[in-house]
């Protein structure tokens, strides 16, 4: 089997949408060690706060402790290893025992020897593990934390090269939260067609699952910051902390605010997609919206 195959069959629980990138996380977190330390093993204590850090900023908005995906990742043939001190295999993916064991873990030698061989296999592991999980507006995000420079596909594979016209026209041209709508010589820039339903989670190329966002309010519907309600308000989440007037003004200002809406006769977004994005993707609880 290819790698590429290989790291994309990890087995994950995913039905029905739920997001579980948790295994994928690790795998990138290790593939960024890899390209800066080479094929040395990292004890579990060392990577702790790093994956813990990406698990909570760009898994699912529930909490999941980083010894999951360490421990059961090695359940996966031919891409993970698991070795305590003492030379055993993993204890578990309770914490105290993979601390106490000094548990470690590494890429598996054949999935080593053939990233040593091959330059090009490393940059095509993490895009498509990226691709596959994540939004792309969260893709330089997540090279960034685990040290890697990659450039994220301008399309991602499979995406309907109308949907962004079609949504930007359906909204006209404009963010359906704050209203920017700038242009350049002709040509709109800053406006994104941001999909409520990743497409990595069966988000269909459909006006009924766009939402024409600005730069900044895409990477913030996408991180989980922003949301919507089902009669479609803009919500912000509590955990979002605002300090500069501009921050406030630009987010926390919009809770409670409705949310454009496209062109007459053209589809909202669905409810469904907006209660997979309420349950997957945004940071609970919402703010209060601020008194008049």
């Amino acid at each position: 089997m290819e790698w590429v195959e290989r790291v994309l069959n990890v087995r994950r629980h995913s039905r029905d949408g739920v997001r579980a990138p948790h295994k994928p996380l690790l795998l990138l977190y290790a593939l960024g060690r890899f390209h800066d330390r080479g094929p040395r093993a990292i004890e579990f204590a060392a990577l702790e706060d790093d994956l813990g850090r990406l698990l909570r900023e760009f898994g699912p908005p529930r909490p999941t402790s980083p010894g999951y995906p360490f421990h059961h990742l090695a359940n996966d043939d031919g891409l993970w290893q698991v070795t305590t001190a003492d030379g055993g295999g993993s204890p578990g993916p309770g914490l105290g025992a993979l601390r106490s064991t000094r548990a470690s873990g590494r890429l598996h030698p054949d999935l080593a020897a053939a990233l040593e061989r091959d330059p090009e296999l490393l940059p095509r592991l993490v895009r498509a593990l990226l691709d596959a999980n994540f939004a792309p507006s969260l893709h330089a995000d997540i090279c960034q934390m685990i040290g890697l420079d990659l450039d994220a596909p301008v399309l991602p594979a499979g995406r309907d090269p109308a949907f962004r016209p079609e949504v930007l026209e359906a909204y006209e041209f404009s963010c359906a939260f704050c209203g920017y709508d700038g242009w350049l010589e002709g040509i709109a820039v800053g406006l994104d067609a941001a999909h409520v339903r990743w497409r990595t989670y069966g988000g269909p190329d459909r006006l009924d699952n766009g939402i024409c966002l600005c730069a900044l309010h895409h990477r913030l519907f996408d991180r989980g910051v922003m949301g919507l309600t089902g009669d479609r308000v803009i919500t912000v989440s509590r955990k979002y902390i605002a300090r500069a007037p501009a921050s406030h003004r630009q987010v926390l200002d919009l809770a409670g605010r409705p949310v454009r809406a496209p062109q007459a006769g053209l589809p909202p977004v669905e409810a469904r997609h907006i209660e997979w994005h309420t349950e997957q993707v945004f940071r609970r609880p919402a703010r209060q919206p601020r008194a008049a």
